[in-house]
């Protein structure tokens, strides 16, 4: 996919590939592996920095990771996440996207909520914007934990409305984040815009997963929504396990693994 948004746009309908990547080397794989987008998403402060949740997510993490995932993945379309109270008012909105666009290299920036006066001003000023529905991570508590959101009619025409009204504000995309699969299917279908579920069932013009999760790192966390696709937390485990053997018994480093000095050089020295 191009990396730009009316590329983006115009796989509505299509299978969109998105997975997060929060460095270097995981974005070039993701890259190598033929994703259709990125996502920098401040997940990294569950998966990569120890946090309890992505509120602590700094702004400054953000764009420091999003840089390095640029450098790993040149050619594919880079979101990045605008973190907890950095979209409080418009001009915080703003100078974050400014960031995150010029500084780090991310096309395209996601904004957590119904956010809609927010979304409208970043469009109005060029930013390119990503909604995100359902599960907002940032403002889980208010919502009664990590729980599945519009399941009864209440939830669900409201999930709908936000949707629409996202919309017309100018996202070119929407997350649907832990909906019932026949919401997001009605949502997707009512939108112009492409949507990009998790946990929202197979009816979305795309999927997104954390890398983590799908490839077992660290492997203790699985939500009902994530296939796993490799179980690496343990082969990571074993390797290291291995490793450790190793050097405790003597076993490596092996001759293999070191480099000689050439001819002399000790007996010159004095040392032999």
């Amino acid at each position: 996919m191009k990396r730009n948004v009316k590329a983006f746009r115009e796989k509505k309908g299509g299978r969109i590939v998105m997975v997060t990547a929060y460095d270097y080397p995981t974005a070039r794989l993701a890259e190598e592996a033929g994703v259709d987008a990125i996502l920098v998403g401040d997940s990294l402060g569950n998966v990569v920095l120890g946090y309890e949740d992505t509120r602590p997510v700094k702004l400054e993490e953000i764009v420091h990771h999003t840089a390095a995932a640029r450098r790993g993945a040149k050619q594919t379309f880079l979101v990045a996440d605008i973190p907890y109270l950095e979209d409080a008012t418009l001009e915080r909105a703003l100078l974050a996207s400014r960031r995150l666009l010029k500084e780090a290299g991310a096309d395209a920036v996601k904004l957590e909520g119904a956010k809609v006066e927010i979304v409208r001003g970043l469009v109005a000023a060029g930013v390119p914007v990503m909604g995100h529905l359902g599960l907002t991570p940032q403002t889980a508590s208010q919502l009664g934990g990590y729980r599945v959101q519009g399941r009864d009619l209440e939830g669900a025409r409201k999930l709908l409305e936000d949707a629409l009204r996202l919309e017309a504000a100018g996202v070119f995309a929407l997350v649907l984040e832990m909906v019932p699969s026949a919401l997001a299917r009605a949502i997707t279908e009512r939108v112009k815009v492409p949507t990009i579920g998790i946990g929202a069932g197979g009816g979305t013009d795309g999927q997104v997963l954390v890398f983590h999760d799908l490839i077992g790192v660290p492997g203790d966390f699985k939500p009902r929504f994530v296939k796993r696709y490799l179980e690496g937390g343990e082969l990571i485990r074993a390797a290291l396990s291995a490793y450790a053997e190793d050097v405790r018994a003597g076993r490596f480093p092996a001759p293999e693994h070191a480099y000689e000095l050439e001819p002399g050089v000790i007996e010159a020295l004095g040392l032999g």
